[in-house]
């Protein structure tokens, strides 16, 4: 970390509430320059979140940002790279002789090459899209053998509809009970008409994380290829697709502290696939009477790309590489245990998903609504999530129309999680 931050020191409130109506009125905290031994970095044993919170400008003093599951904030190391590659260093890519643009071609394809580095494929198997939901949709519409595909009760609906749009036949696999993909289930129900088994590597919903390398291996058993959704893992499990023995992976960066536009598919297949989009780019030679394709990646991204996008997200992988993702899941990992034993203490919650689920825990509140807690809690500072998460069919699994989420990153502590007990602690006072 460079540069003094600001150290904001917490200020006592008056009464039980942490919101003016409560009538414990909020002062605004007084910024105190750090000493010179502190202006470049916090000590060395400082807990993860302390250490880098002052890296992300989104997380104002008295805010509790527990929403990462959707979006993660963005670190000041990534927003300079977006405002440089969209300013000083701005042209296209892959067209241009003049300097500029080569250089930012060059950087575009440097930011492939750290990606595949980053999950252990190659850059030839790197493809820029939209988001994991473009990348599913992808392999969903352009497979050659659409057939039956595997899914499960906990996937995202982006994990779901691209099948039924594209026609192919929806199986799903069940649960256990803690909450985790039931891959015994899953090998008594396929076969080799199943084409395709996709599933989340760890759930948006219950935290549960995936044996992808057992996945892999029912799916190949039958013949058929492994799409993972890693939306959920990217940020805080080391990733090793070869490793991990699937056929296709993608996930968002906007989830990896990364800006939102741009996602990643890797595939070892993408040399079976067709062209999905035609324009510019994507082709080798094209006239009137036919047209032929550029080589994977190139022919699947069609039209300019989200140039400024991947220079940041190269700088969003550098900026978690150098910390370290097994650091980032202990420290996540540290919270939710945390988390979940204090709401065990109410006995109006009930939690759902493993204990040892990956950054996110999700609960509901006899008698109120997730809503409604979500409200109360906004009052105090506290930002979760609260609805069914794009995940409907899991929600009619477990029996509620909506549960509450609170999801950590690498900048959540000790404070965000008091802060949540304190918020719904108010929220019992305030439903009786």
């Amino acid at each position: 970390m460079s540069g003094a931050a600001n150290i904001f020191l917490p200020i006592p409130m008056d009464g039980e509430g942490d919101h003016p109506k409560d009538g414990g009125g909020v002062n605004a905290p007084t910024p105190i320059t750090p000493p010179l031994s502190l202006r470049d970095g916090p000590p060395p044993q400082a807990a993860l979140g302390e250490e880098r919170r002052a890296d992300f400008p989104g997380l104002t003093p008295g805010w509790h940002y527990l929403d990462s599951a959707v979006t993660a904030q963005k670190p000041q190391v990534v927003i300079d790279a977006m405002a440089n590659a969209m300013g000083r260093d701005y042209a296209s890519v892959h067209r241009g002789v003049y300097a500029r643009s080569a250089n930012m071609t060059l950087a575009y394809e440097a930011a492939r090459r750290r990606v595949a580095d980053f999950i252990g494929g190659r850059e030839d198997e790197i493809i820029f899209v939209r988001g994991a939901t473009e990348g599913i949709n992808l392999i969903a519409q352009t497979h050659p053998t659409k057939g039956r595909v595997l899914l499960s009760v906990l996937e995202h609906h982006s994990n779901i509809v691209p099948w039924q749009l594209a026609g192919w036949q929806v199986d799903v696999c069940p649960l256990t009970a803690d909450g985790r993909i039931d891959l015994d289930a899953a090998a008594a129900m396929l076969t080799r008409e199943h084409k395709m088994v996709a599933l989340a590597h760890v759930s948006n919903v219950l935290g549960s994380v995936l044996d992808v390398a057992r996945a892999a291996e029912l799916a190949h058993s039958v013949g058929a290829e492994l799409l993972i959704d890693g939306c959920q893992a990217v940020p805080r499990l080391g990733i090793d697709v070869a490793a991990l023995g699937c056929d296709h992976y993608v996930f968002s960066g906007h989830k990896l502290y990364g800006p939102t536009g741009i996602g990643v598919l890797w595939s070892r297949k993408l040399a079976d696939l067709p062209p999905w989009q035609g324009g510019g780019s994507m082709i080798d030679r094209v006239t009137f009477e036919r047209t032929t394709y550029a080589p994977a990646p190139m022919r699947f991204e069609a039209g300019t790309p989200a140039i400024v996008e991947a220079v940041a997200l190269h700088a969003a992988v550098d900026y978690v590489d150098a910390i370290g993702l097994d650091r980032i899941h202990a420290h996540e990992g540290k919270l939710v245990t945390a988390t979940r034993e204090a709401l065990r203490k109410f006995n109006s919650i009930m939690l759902y998903g493993p204990d040892d689920s990956a950054g996110i825990v999700s609960f509901a509140m006899t008698g109120v609504h997730p809503h409604d807690i979500a409200t109360i809690l906004d009052e105090g500072g506290v930002a979760i999530r609260a609805g069914h998460h794009c995940a409907q069919p899991l929600m009619e699994h477990l029996g509620v129309p909506a549960t509450a989420r609170a999801s950590f990153g690498l900048y959540s502590d000790e404070s965000d999680v008091a802060a949540l007990v304190e918020g719904l602690q108010r929220v019992v006072r305030i439903f009786g």
